[in-house]
């Protein structure tokens, strides 16, 4: 198991949360508003979900991951998703704001603010059924079922990354956080989502 591959699933973890979209624009808004934690525990509501999701997605594909068609199938489906997801967060980078109140909010309600949009997404089961499913697909073809939960946990910490990552620069680091700063972390976490969608494609492609 060598390092350049666990840290390859820890840069698809960071990879997966960077887009600008609800969860992030939530964490930004606490971050800017109260500081730090609030923004952290709003990922952290956000990350319980996916973890739920993931959950759900792991035990439910498990025992058929060993067949070519789900392979090929959840490859394809995920190499589409990414880079659609992708694409949306290019397009749509343009479309960032930042807000400033001066509310204080308890981090009780930070907790479930992050965990309702995750949790009520209708497209975040998709999401991750497709882009895990490849990952789970992959990584049994190619180092066994018993490596699962490692690989699964690389991701899982890529998004932590990013929640003390957003959580830091809404604090020690204001001064760098602008609608151009935004962009960029959008548009690169847009490319990346699309470098990873051709590499899925080509895996179930390359399967047929």
């Amino acid at each position: 198991m060598s390092i350049t591959i666990l840290m390859s699933y820890i840069l698809l973890g960071f990879t997966l949360a960077a887009p600008i979209g609800p969860v992030n624009s939530a964490r930004l808004d606490k971050g800017i508003k109260n500081g730090f934690l609030h923004a952290w525990i709003v990922g952290v509501g956000s990350m319980i979900a996916d973890g739920i999701f993931m959950l759900m997605v792991y035990l439910g594909m498990v025992q058929f991951l060993g067949v070519p068609i789900v392979q090929i199938f959840l490859w394809l489906s995920g190499g589409f998703i990414l880079i659609y997801s992708g694409i949306e967060s290019i397009k749509n980078a343009n479309k960032i704001s930042l807000t400033y109140t001066r509310a204080k909010d308890s981090l009780l309600k930070c907790f479930f603010t992050g965990f309702i949009l995750s949790i009520s997404s209708p497209l975040s089961i998709l999401f991750w059924l497709g882009i895990y499913g490849s990952v789970l697909a992959k990584t049994a073809q190619t180092n066994g079922t018993e490596s699962l939960l490692i690989y699964s946990s690389m991701i899982f910490l890529g998004l932590t990354f990013w929640d003390i990552f957003v959580a830091a620069l809404t604090t020690g680091f204001r001064k760098l956080l602008n609608l151009k700063t935004l962009i960029t972390i959008s548009i690169v976490s847009g490319a990346s989502l699309i470098a990873f969608g051709i590499y899925f494609g080509y895996q179930g492609i390359q399967a047929l």
